[in-house]
């Protein structure tokens, strides 16, 4: 619990700067402040024994005739997302990619993960291209051509555009036929969009008989999870090189609704922005400073309090200090790399840590897991990590007013519950091999 150092004349952060990034007071407070951002949080005394799963009604048995049809995200309701950028498959040659698939091929293969644009962005295909001149990809134009081609590509698209209109109010979306203009117009957006979902196949575990059974992170196997964090990081890499106007890309995933999700079936979202946020501002200011930043206030502090709660051999994961809420964080060592330059061992070692944190959180507790990354614009050492929050409060008016928020958990409280939890997932073999606890 020693002052953060690397402070230099002038750095407009360093009156924010924590003298204890941790701190117990003697009636059992725990004052934290976040090393690298200064976020301040408070845990009370007596809220760590407060269970973490929300309150939800009783289990109902799941509807048969409903198979695969829970939500649009499922595999049966292919043709209510927009046309897919791509897709992971697996047989008996192991995984592969499938791109370019028209709407009568989706049935082919069976997807276990999608990549698409979200149907409604955050930013628009119109905002990137009248604010800087963006235009679509080759390979997308030349998806969106091949998929107009067919009957079944044109119908599809054109429904997706007359959904998108009528939320805009846009006249013309019940014309029949669709007007021309129109459909050309909407379609564009379909294929080049920079907002993008990376979607898994199971909305329950397979053979769930009731909907408490939900297939969130924890309960793919380690193997799936990695092909679901490579595929992610791909797909980031893949924004960022088809838009050059992009200068971050955030990827996360909000798990159940009270996190944010609008369905409770397992995906990512990928957003294409242009401008970097102020928390890489801020971290970028502070890396200037002091360019081991991570390595100083991330695995070696976490050592030092005791917070590491598993390792890999190049990531580390740990209980997080001064997060809104109670955290778990995985570091990749590797500084120097972009995400999609970190080699296949590296990824698999940050997957194998992120997965192994779900699997201790559990499907039942609503979470946020935000990924943060150097872009390939900001030449520092900022490393691949992502922070997996516990949505268990809800910020009110005293964190609205004094910006310091109230946690239900300290974090070595969160240590203490993964680290039991993690030994007992590890006896039955429901976390990678790779990975030591504790």
């Amino acid at each position: 619990m020693t002052e953060p150092t690397g402070s230099k004349p002038g750095d407009p952060h360093a009156d924010r700067r924590p003298v204890q990034p941790l701190t117990r007071l003697p009636d059992g407070t725990v004052k934290q402040v976040n090393p690298v951002t200064g976020t301040k949080v408070w845990t009370l005394p007596g809220r760590a024994a407060r269970p973490l799963t929300v309150s939800r009604p009783d289990p109902a048995p799941l509807d048969p005739t409903m198979h695969d049809r829970y939500c649009a995200f499922c595999p049966g309701r292919l043709l209510e997302t927009t046309p897919e950028i791509a897709r992971l498959v697996r047989d008996a040659d192991g995984w592969r990619e499938i791109r370019g698939l028209t709407a009568e091929q989706l049935g082919d293969t069976v997807a276990q993960f999608r990549l698409f644009p979200n149907l409604f962005e955050i930013l628009t295909y119109d905002y990137w291209h009248l604010a800087h001149g963006f235009e679509p990809t080759p390979e997308s134009q030349a998806h969106r051509t091949a998929y107009l081609s067919t009957p079944g590509g044109r119908a599809h698209l054109t429904a997706l555009a007359r959904v998108r209109m009528r939320a805009r109010e846009t006249p013309g979306a019940d014309a029949e036929p669709l007007d021309e203009r129109d459909l050309e117009r909407e379609s564009v957006g379909l294929f080049a969009g920079n907002h993008q979902v990376v979607v898994a196949r199971r909305h329950f575990v397979d053979g769930a008989l009731d909907d408490w059974q939900n297939a969130g992170s924890g309960t793919l196997t380690p193997e799936e999870h990695w092909q679901y964090t490579r595929f992610t990081i791909q797909a980031v890499h893949d924004l960022y090189r088809g838009n050059p106007h992009a200068r971050y890309v955030s990827a996360f995933q909000n798990w159940l609704r009270p996190a944010g999700a609008s369905f409770d079936h397992l995906h990512k979202q990928l957003v294409a922005i242009d401008e970097p946020g102020v928390d890489l501002e801020r971290e970028s200011d502070r890396v200037r400073a002091e360019p081991d930043l991570f390595a100083r206030w991330g695995r070696q502090f976490a050592d030092e309090e005791g917070l590491v709660v598993a390792r890999t051999p190049t990531a580390v994961a740990f209980a997080g200090v001064g997060h809104q809420y109670p955290s778990l964080v995985v570091h990749t060592t590797n500084t120097e790399c972009r995400p999609w330059e970190l080699s296949d061992e590296e990824v698999r070692d940050f997957s194998d840590l992120v997965h192994a944190c779900h699997a201790a959180v559990g499907v039942d507790v609503p979470t946020n897991e935000e990924w943060h990354h150097g872009p390939p614009l900001l030449d520092l050492p900022i490393p691949l990590r992502a922070v997996v929050k516990l949505r268990v409060s809800t910020p009110a008016g005293f964190e609205g007013g004094t910006k310091i928020y109230v946690n239900t958990i300290d974090p070595w409280a969160v240590h203490d519950r993964t680290v039991t939890r993690l030994r007992d997932l590890a006896d039955r073999g429901l976390v990678s091999e790779r990975i030591t606890v504790g």
